[in-house]
């Protein structure tokens, strides 16, 4: 009697007191970088009047209101949901081809992008970079989002169909590297014949940016960025099945050919939008998965999509702050500050991949 009335009013396991914890610690941290984000800056935003500012009574500061809503919000946005979006497509492209380097780019879609921008900036361009970023003209191909989208889903449209043919996903990675190479190569010789000025506007792309997108632009990214998590959670019983390979999601009833291209196809919309309105952002998509795999201890994508999300949108944020460098007026490169963040996680995983296969010899 004694033992059944101990083991009833037993608490919950360590696991789930521990699980809890992390959860509210991702919520939290997420939810303090982005109200950072609003506060820091040239103009320091005072929390009390940020408040105001919400609730419609900041009559008086009509500076920091217009900073506010005009820059920071969207901004703060931007980086939240490049962060989430980066960190899914990263996660199932390493479920996918159980690759734990794979990233949100690894079939091309990023490459396709820059090779989009490289065309408009460095041929089109000649009138300079200012001059393309004041049109959106899809016909005339004289925005850098346009052509970036337009890069995107070419390379996109190549990879889906080749998708439908090709049993192996190890082929299918192997292809997308090749497409990265040849659109490299074109990038590198467009380079060669442009000026400096061209140059200079394309490489200002490559450093990757969340201050480019406006409240027009907002509306077709958060949407798309929205539609593609949604997918990601729903596509989850698919990861785990893939977890074991293809052979594995077979025996599960898993229809390994379109479960893989419904895969490619949300990775590759969270990836081209980042890609087309922000800039190649890179090694948060590596990094992310690796970090909540390790906090969860548990490779199940019902957890890990959600943590994902979370710790993404945490980063980006927390990396679009470092770089702005609040206070000193200097502006850093983004993919320098997401290199430093991702590249010492990346280390640390085959590091400690490596320790365990020794131990295991």
């Amino acid at each position: 009697m004694r033992d059944e009335v101990s083991t009833d009013h037993a608490g919950p396991p360590p696991t789930l007191h521990r699980h809890t914890f992390i959860w509210i610690a991702l919520m939290a941290a997420a939810l303090i970088a982005f109200l950072l984000e609003l506060v820091l800056g040239a103009t320091l935003i005072p929390v009390r009047t940020l408040v105001a500012i919400v609730m419609g009574r900041a009559t008086d500061a009509v500076g920091e209101r217009q900073v506010l809503l005009l820059f920071r919000l969207p901004r703060a946005m931007t980086a939240a949901l490049s962060g989430a979006a980066l960190g899914v497509s990263g996660l199932s492209m390493q479920t996918l081809f159980r690759n734990p380097l794979a990233d949100p780019f690894v079939l091309g879609i990023s490459s396709g992008a820059s090779l989009g921008v490289a065309v408009v900036v460095l041929v089109v361009g000649g009138s300079g970079l200012g001059l393309l970023l004041e049109h959106s003209s899809l016909l005339g191909v004289v925005s850098i989002n346009a052509a970036a989208i337009l890069g995107a889903l070419a390379v996109l449209g190549a990879v889906l169909w080749i998708a439908r043919s090709v049993e192996s996903s190890l082929t299918l990675l192997i292809i997308g590297l090749m497409f990265g190479y040849i659109t490299g190569s074109l990038v590198s010789i467009l380079m060669q014949f442009s000026t400096e000025h061209q140059t200079q506007g394309y490489i200002n792309w490559m450093f990757g940016s969340f201050a480019s997108v406006t409240w027009r632009q907002m509306s077709v990214f958060a949407p798309t960025i929205g539609c593609g998590l949604l997918l990601a959670c729903i596509l989850s019983k698919a990861l785990n099945a893939f977890l074991l390979g293809e052979g594995y999601a077979r025996s599960l009833g898993v229809n390994v050919r379109q479960s893989r291209f419904r895969i490619i196809l949300c990775a590759s919309i969270l990836a081209g939008a980042v890609t087309a309105y922000c800039g190649p952002i890179g090694f948060l998509g590596i990094a992310v998965p690796h970090l909540c795999r390790m906090l969860f201890r548990t490779s199940d994508h019902r957890q890990l999509l959600p943590a994902v999300i979370l710790l993404g949108a945490a980063l980006a944020l927390a990396a679009d702050l470092i770089s702005m460098a609040p206070g000193s007026g200097v502006a850093l490169p983004l993919n320098a500050i997401t290199a430093l963040i991702g590249a010492p996680v990346v280390v640390g995983m085959i590091l400690s991949r490596s320790h365990v296969m020794e131990a295991g010899a």
